[in-house]
């Protein structure tokens, strides 16, 4: 169903640039042009069925390493018996005299598949249109659906090519100069922890984190406390999904970081006129701090994926922390556990290279590690996420109630980040300070407390 006064309208076609890059092929024929022109369309581009046909028939040719031209065309197209499906030989031989010059080849290529894009987006929208008429559909799968068919045509504009090994040996040197220029500065997003971003020269775009530990380690503080790093002093755009806890939570664990106030008396409200007042510059700096957050409880996978899309799109999020992996509901619920853990292992791998940014993913690992540190085998639930992971790091420590001697305020209990795997760097140990009476990760050369 489509909107009234669209219904009668014809798709977007050009016929004189399709006319035009078939008689410029036709007339100045090389192996050059053809890469040209297949840099941006190709067969089912053309709107007119005869155009398609006879392109096809150039393109059989090419790959044969046949000449093109008018004669072997229209004999091709005759060997097939689509000649007069094609508009006959007299309609292959008048595309040449429709031509004004074999010097725009690519510009006439451009508008056919310009022309054949918005085709697509209309019956991509025809195809919503009547999703959304059908009562049968629930909704956030129609959204879902129309977003992955708007995504797939965009993706596709993003234009390929084979490069020579002297191109990217430049192009690799003039990065390694631009990151020389930065002076200290990482080419990715940085977690604010200096041993760690030593490792892995920050968050890189596309990359998907995984931080694993068993519960009550401090997966969540550590993720919360990079998030305020990133935000909050940094101010860079972050996403957070928190699945176990309401935004509320979350806010008042990140108040307690950002404040130094004992998380214990902002959740009594037991606080003194002191701490009124750091409260309130905490309170300040976050608020003024572009952090997004969402705390849907147990987000299907499909709505996660929009909502991540929604939070670049909007807020220009560079980064998105979710807590955690085990809590999204997946798409098909009858598949053994393990399916569905690789399923959403896989999406949000996928959904990193989507958006171009890292997303860093919390996961529990098995009972069979406590007391001892935590390895790659021991990720609960699927080996997918093991795989689809560029970077998995694992916290590791003796348990809070064993270290009764670190329990005052002032003490931090020693917590290792074992970066277990990095595709693209070193694996090693950093360590760091658990503030355990403000759930945050400081440094160890930190003074910070």
């Amino acid at each position: 169903m489509y909107p009234e006064g669209l219904k009668d309208k014809l798709p977007p076609y050009n016929e004189e640039a399709e006319e035009a890059s078939l008689g410029a092929l036709l007339l100045n024929f090389s192996t050059d042009n053809m890469d040209k022109v297949l840099s941006h369309i190709h067969p089912d581009d053309f709107y007119k069925s005869s155009n398609s046909n006879i392109f096809r028939a150039v393109l059989n040719l090419n790959d044969r390493g046949e000449g093109v031209d008018l004669l072997t065309v229209t004999e091709e197209l005759k060997s097939q018996d689509l000649l007069e499906k094609s508009g006959g030989a007299a309609y292959i031989a008048s595309l040449t005299s429709s031509v004004p010059s074999t010097a725009n080849l690519e510009y006439y290529a451009k508008v056919v598949k310009d022309c054949s894009v918005r085709r697509r987006l209309i019956n991509a929208a025809g195809h919503i249109i009547s999703k959304a008429h059908d009562a049968s559909e629930k909704s956030r799968i129609i959204i879902e659906d129309a977003e992955k068919r708007i995504f797939i045509i965009s993706d596709e504009q993003q234009e390929g090519s084979l490069q020579e090994a002297r191109d990217v040996v430049k192009l690799t040197i003039d990065s390694i100069e631009e990151r020389y220029k930065m002076k200290g500065e990482y080419p990715g997003v940085p977690s604010g922890y200096s041993e760690l971003d030593s490792l892995t020269s920050g968050f890189q775009d596309s990359e998907m984190i995984i931080i694993g530990a068993r519960p009550s380690i401090g997966k969540t503080a550590f993720a919360l406390s990079m998030a305020a790093n990133i935000a909050v002093k940094q101010k860079i755009p972050c996403g957070f999904f928190t699945l176990e806890m309401s935004s509320i939570s979350l806010m008042m664990r990140l108040i307690a970081q950002e404040s130094h106030i004992n998380s214990s008396s902002l959740r009594t409200g037991l606080l003194s006129k002191r701490d009124f007042g750091q409260l309130s510059d905490a309170a300040g700096r976050i608020y003024e701090s572009p952090l997004v957050i969402d705390d849907t409880p147990n987000i299907p996978l499909l709505d996660l994926r929009s909502q991540a899309r929604r939070m670049v799109q909007r807020f220009d999020v560079r980064i998105i922390f979710i807590d955690y992996i085990g809590l999204i509901s997946p798409e098909n619920k009858s598949t053994p556990r393990h399916e569905q853990m690789a399923e959403i292992s896989r999406s949000l791998k996928a959904l990193a290279r989507e958006l171009n940014i890292p997303i860093i993913v919390l996961s529990q690992v098995g009972r069979q590690t406590e007391g001892k540190a935590p390895s790659l085998a021991d990720l609960r639930e699927s080996g997918a996420i093991e795989q689809d992971a560029d970077i998995v790091m694992f916290l590791h420590r003796e348990r809070i109630v064993d270290r009764k001697s670190q329990e005052n305020e002032t003490d931090g209990i020693e917590t290792e980040v074992i970066v277990a795997k990095q595709r693209n760097g070193p694996t090693d140990i950093v360590k760091l300070l658990f503030k355990q009476h403000y759930t945050k990760f400081v440094s160890m050369t930190s003074e910070s407390q």
